[in-house]
Order: C-alpha cells, then structure tokens, then sequence
C-alpha cells in the first residue's frame, strides 16, 4: 500500500512527555497513499470533513506541548482506512461519507482490505499500543484522551453542539468535563452527542481505554470553531484547563502529585 518514502502511519510527538495524559488524534490528515490517487475525489472533496477531522490536529499538538503529553497522530485520510473504527466494519473504508460516493472505495476486493489495514490501522495501533505498554511497564499512570472534531451540519441536520466528550462504559470522566464545558452558559454541551462510543462505530476508546481499565474520554469540537489559528489555540487552552480540573475532581492524581495516599481512581 505504501511506496518508499511515503510516511508511517503513526507520527508520535513528545514520546517521552510526562504528563498522565496520553493523545491520540486518529483524523489528523487527509493524506492519501499515492497508488490510490484522489480516490476518485476532487481536490476540494479532500479539503473537507469526510476526508479529516478539520483543525484537530493542530488543537492537538498544542495540547500535548502545553500539557507535556504524548501525543500519535494518524498520517493518512479516513477515507483510505478509519483508524477510529473496527477494520471489518462499512464505515471503516466507506464507499459514501455523508452524500459523497467514494469511489475508489467502491468494489474493493478482499486483497485490497487486508493491504489497507496491514500497511495502516495495525501500524498505528500497534503504536499506540506499544507506547501505552511502555508507559504501564514503567508505572506510569494514564488518562486516554482522543481529539476529533465535528461538521456542523450532517447530511441535513443542523447541529447545535459546540464540544462534548463521548463516553460507552465508564462515563464519570467524560460526563464530568460536559459539565467545567458547561460552566460556559455560552457554549451548547454533546453530552456524549454527537458521536456516543460503542463497540460497533468506535475502535481507540473500547479497544485502548476500557479494554486496559484506565481512564479515558473522546473530545468532540465542531470544526467551525477550529477554522484559524485563534480558534485552535483558544480551543487548546479551554480543553487543556478542563482536562486538569477534571482530573483533579474525578479524583485521576497520582498520590506523589497530591501528596496523600490515593492513587489513580
């Protein structure tokens, strides 16, 4: 799938951080392999959400310097491979996103899926899976927090959110945040809207959060507050201070930061 020279799936930054928090940001590009082309798509397709989270990846590289987090970024578009879903699944290579056929998706044939997920989603799970390991081998405590934003209108509906963090089994973290986002009478809260993690849609958070037990939410941010470089560093800031109150409210310090003897929740 990937010519010489072509990137690894996984850009990981600040490796070594040493905050607890550890950030994933599976839609960061809307890169394409070069033996795939355009994927049958304008260039202006390419420029939109169903090819990238919009404004993610950079919000999330502010928050891994400010926080001094690792942070592993995916390289390549979600319409190659979604790196946020089960890699058998429809949407995982989906022949339409939203309204928009793809057709370089369309009549894929086995071979085509396996190259697709051997060559991209194993590589970068398997690097975040490799870090996470590490980070347990050294006993070092962490809280999952993958980064994504959101189009304001889907396929018709007009959405009222700003941000929401998503949860499936363990929703205190998630549902603690919506509510230091909320403190913001200003800001409309997706209390697990407009995306809510279940096995069946979502791959990081069941697989790399609830299967390991440690803490974890998914931040959503709608892409029109993330369009400049002011919006993403504004939003850096604001999700960055809920994450540390959060943390310090549900209780996620480690006992040498808070001086007690309570460890991670």
């Amino acid at each position: 799938m990937l010519e010489q020279g072509e990137a690894h799936p996984a850009d990981v930054v600040n490796a070594d951080g040493s905050s607890a928090f550890f950030l994933v940001c599976e839609h960061a590009s809307r890169t394409i392999p070069h033996r795939l082309g355009t994927l049958g798509l304008m260039p202006d397709d390419l420029e939109r959400h169903i090819a990238w989270d919009i404004g993610a990846a950079s919000v999330a590289k502010q928050m891994s310097q400010a926080l001094d987090a690792p942070l592993v970024l995916q390289n390549y578009s979600r319409l190659v491979i979604d790196c946020n879903r089960p890699p058998d699944t429809a949407q995982a290579m989906p022949v339409v996103s939203e309204r928009t056929v793809i057709p370089g998706n369309e009549n894929i044939d086995d071979a085509e899926r396996v190259s697709r997920i051997s060559s991209i989603f194993q590589p970068f799970h398997e690097t975040v899976s490799g870090l996470l390991d590490e980070r347990a081998a050294a006993g070092m405590h962490t809280i999952l927090i993958t980064l994504h934003s959101f189009n304001r209108t889907y396929d018709g509906f007009v959405r009222p959110w700003d941000v929401g963090a998503q949860y499936n089994r363990a929703p205190e973290f998630s549902k603690c945040i919506n509510e230091l986002l909320g403190s913001d009478e200003a800001l409309c809260i997706g209390d697990n809207q407009p995306y809510p993690v279940n096995d069946a849609t979502h791959y990081t958070i069941p697989v790399h959060g609830e299967q390991r037990g440690i803490a974890h939410t998914m931040l959503e941010v709608c892409n029109d507050l993330l369009c400049d470089r002011d919006g993403q560093a504004i939003w850096a800031k604001r999700l960055v201070d809920v994450l540390e109150e959060a943390r310090g409210l549900c209780g996620l310090i480690a006992k040498h930061e808070r001086g007690g003897d309570r460890d991670y929740a």
